[in-house]
């Protein structure tokens, strides 16, 4: 299984990017699925998470309002809208996926990830 994740950049404060990432090796039709972060000397934190067949959606109280987890079946793709950005969303996003069905999301529960996508948000 291969995620490959894309679609950061460099933004300025208020706008909006979204990531994808792209499962390959797998169709996922259960589990979880989720975007983590993490800045420069700091661990990797909880952004969005969701189950793959939806309905237990979950966000970081630093995004919720501004950013959505959705994913295409179809496509086997996950997608991060973020908008409103921040300078302190800066960080490099990874998405995250594994076949277990998740309450509660934390890295070491997801078993595969993206190379990551740097977002920088800046005037």
């Amino acid at each position: 299984v291969q995620l490959q994740a894309s679609g950061g950049g460099l933004v300025q404060p208020g706008g909006s990017l979204t990531l994808s990432c792209v499962v390959s090796g797998r169709m996922f039709s259960s589990g979880s699925m989720a975007w983590f972060r993490q800045r420069p000397g700091e661990e990797r934190e909880f952004v969005a998470g969701d189950l793959w067949t939806g309905g237990n959606t979950a966000y970081a109280d630093s995004v919720k309002g501004r950013f959505a987890i959705t994913n295409d079946n179809a496509k086997n793709t996950v997608y991060l809208r973020m908008n409103g950005l921040l300078p302190e969303d800066t960080a490099v996003y990874y998405c995250a996926i594994t076949a277990f069905s998740l309450t509660t999301m934390t890295p070491d529960l997801f078993r595969y990830w993206g190379q990551g996508t740097q977002v920088t948000v800046s005037s």
